[in-house]
């Protein structure tokens, strides 16, 4: 590599701080290659944690003259991986020189033999040179053996008769293990696959996991939803979600089940006095989940702001850790994918997740009577070692009265 002319300053791009639980990172991509021209603060290189992924931009503006880690590298926060040359961009890569063209090489004349006699006709001295072969080859015909054109087409035409084709190798069997190779494909696992697949583990190992199943007629969560949704619109700029009624609801069962909103930190118990709701997301990186701060403080509108704006964010990439940490308990729905019922798994430390599913119409008894309602199955999953199954059961329920009767959560009742 060149050197930098001392004109030209650069400038080291370093992996930032990313939170304190966070200390080294993976190398997704380099969105630039080293000689590109760059403008400062554009993104350069996409880095992936165990909880995020984030992309690195530019230091300054010029040239991205030293890529030093490789894509799939794992490094530790504030390694050098690249710099950036200061100035007017442009590659600093070595121009290749100009190779003059070689002059054609002299064709080899492959012209067969053709006799001088004049015996052979102008027809046939023009055919035997187009034609390249030998006259001598050739038994004459004519009279007094002259060599006629019909006898060198016969040549011709008897040569390419004669001319077997290469026969075509047929191909070795393959093996059953050659077979399965081709029909795989080996994925290296992200550092957040891997990152939540240890903590899911984790869960199930440390944790006394139950799950406990209730189900809500969304009758009148929908005629309500209905009856605002434009108006909720037109005043707030967002729209009203099923999931804002969720949260409220599972505040109101929180404040009622403390145990639901804590933790088990050694041999302690901890009951938080604050209500951070976490809301999972799907990714194509993996699941993430980012916190909705202080819900209890926050109106419907602002919820689903907040919501909306960290799918958002999730689909482009953009969550911060900020957006990620903490949490007292989840919401999980997977109805949006059309899961009917499905058992939650916790979200450790945290010793309590709702599980949403998909709205079905089903027949009920309602009065003595069957009717044909909207219905929602839920589940809470939940650490026995915390929660008891009265605790468990009580939240729960509580949740469906607050679904089934809107007003409830208005009234904080």
């Amino acid at each position: 590599m060149s050197s930098t002319p001392s004109s030209q300053a650069q400038k080291e791009i370093k992996v930032p701080p990313m939170g304190e639980s966070i200390t080294e990172a993976t190398i997704a991509r380099w969105i630039k290659k080293q000689g590109d021209a760059v403008t400062i603060d554009e993104p350069l290189v996409e880095l992936e944690t165990d909880k995020v992924t984030l992309e690195v931009g530019a230091p300054a503006t010029g040239t991205l003259s030293e890529v030093l880690i490789k894509q799939g590298e794992t490094v530790e926060v504030g390694t050098i991986i690249g710099r950036v040359t200061e100035g007017t961009a442009a590659s600093s890569q070595k121009a290749i020189p100009e190779t003059p063209e070689k002059a054609p090489q002299e064709k080899q004349s492959t012209a067969p033999y053709v006799s001088e006699d004049v015996s052979l006709s102008p027809a046939v001295r023009k055919l035997v040179a187009e034609s390249q072969i030998d006259p001598r080859q050739i038994q004459g015909q004519g009279k007094a053996g002259r060599l006629t054109k019909g006898d060198v087409l016969t040549f011709l035409d008897r040569g390419k008769v004669e001319e077997a084709p290469e026969p075509i190798p047929t191909p070795s069997k393959p093996t059953l293990q050659q077979r399965k190779e081709v029909r795989v494909e080996r994925v290296r696992m992200s550092r957040l696959r891997q990152r939540v697949a240890e903590r899911l583990k984790e869960a199930q190992n440390t944790a006394a996991i139950l799950t406990t199943f209730n189900e809500a007629d969304m009758t009148n969560i929908i005629t309500l939803r209905n009856q605002v949704k434009d108006s909720f619109e037109k005043r707030h700029g967002i729209k009203l979600g099923f999931m804002s009624f969720f949260v409220k609801a599972c505040l109101v069962a929180l404040k009622e089940i403390p145990a639901v909103n804590a933790e088990i930190e050694g041999d302690e118990l901890i009951y938080k006095n604050y209500y951070d709701i976490g809301i999972a997301v799907g990714t194509p990186q993996g699941l993430v989940v980012p916190v909705v701060r202080d819900a209890n403080q926050k109106s419907f509108a602002q919820i689903e702001k907040d919501i909306a704006a960290f799918g958002q964010k999730a689909r482009d990439g953009k969550l911060s850790m900020e957006d990620l940490q903490g949490g007292t308990f989840t919401i999980s729905n997977g109805g949006i994918y059309g899961s009917l019922m499905s058992t939650p798994i916790l979200n450790p430390p945290q010793s309590g997740i709702l599980g949403m599913h998909k709205i079905q119409d089903r027949p009920v008894a309602v009065d003595g009577k069957v009717e044909i309602r909207p219905m929602m199955y839920l589940a809470l999953s939940y650490d026995h070692r915390i929660i008891d199954g009265k605790e468990a059961v009580t939240f729960l329920v509580r949740v469906k009265e607050c679904i089934e009767n809107p007003e409830r959560i208005l009234l904080d009742v």
